[in-house]
């Protein structure tokens, strides 16, 4: 059984889509597999230019599948490199948009904060409650978290479990944009496209440069964003955008 389903590209866009209904999406390890194996794969492909991920509309993914790991023995989990699998998504060069319904919680909302934009439902629920089972985050929720909603917020989130819906989620900096539950799938669909619409090189080098410039020194995070600036430059996709704005048509782009 496939527990990732892999949907496209269509129009630049792939839908991931985590299937394990009867485990309200839990994250085992197939599943890390699997979306390891997917978003290498289309982080390479070129006829993919943004990627949604999702669990689909009744939840998004409950946590880490805690019968895989209840009784793992230190080594077992280091043996297991799974911050590898978690790696090949957040290395993917592609837009990526996490599409949230229901449950985003432990390693679920780990996952969601891999994502470059998130787009809640108003019912969604995001929180990091490991705490309550005697651990605590280990895929980025201490890290990431602090990260998007500052150290006072995600402290009450990690110390006492609690979660929060995804208008809260959405005040607090944690999602890009929260809409109605039963619109989340066709939002981030809509964005996908209109991202897809946009010059994949510019669209690369943005998410690269952003990336890569919050944890350096500001100087040389400009720096970063100079160069990358002048690079696009030698692209046809540079000189396609600027004639097609000056020539009031629509630009079409082929990432070169």
């Amino acid at each position: 059984m496939n527990e990732v389903l892999l949907a496209g590209p269509s129009d630049g866009v792939a839908v991931l889509t985590i299937n394990r209904p009867e485990a309200r999406n839990a994250l085992n390890q197939r599943v890390r597999q699997q979306l390891a194996e997917h978003f290498a794969a289309l982080g390479r492909d070129p006829d993919t230019r943004c990627i949604v991920l999702t669990g689909g509309s009744s939840f998004f993914a409950a946590g880490a599948d805690l019968k895989e790991i209840a009784s793992a023995s230190p080594i077992e989990l280091h043996l297991r490199n799974v911050h590898r699998l978690w790696q090949a998504i957040a290395e993917c060069p592609k837009p990526v948009i996490a599409a949230v319904n229901g449950y985003a919680l432990g390693g679920g909302c780990e996952l969601a904060m891999h994502a470059d934009i998130i787009v809640a439902g108003d019912g969604a629920k995001f929180g990091q409650p490991e705490i309550k089972v005697g651990i605590m985050p280990g895929a980025g929720g201490t890290q990431r978290l602090t990260r998007a909603i500052g150290k006072f917020q995600a402290m009450k989130l990690l110390l006492s479990g609690l979660s929060i819906t995804g208008k809260e989620a959405f005040a607090m900096g944690l999602a890009s944009e929260v809409v109605p539950d039963d619109e989340v799938q066709a939002r981030a669909l809509e964005l996908a496209r209109m991202i897809a619409e946009q010059p994949p090189l510019a669209a690369a080098q943005i998410k690269e440069v952003l990336l890569a410039g919050q944890n350096a020194p500001l100087d040389a995070a400009l720096m970063l964003e100079r160069k990358a600036f002048q690079l696009l430059f030698a692209s046809e996709d540079q000189k396609e955008g600027m004639a097609a704005f000056f020539e009031k048509r629509k630009p079409v782009y082929r990432g070169r």
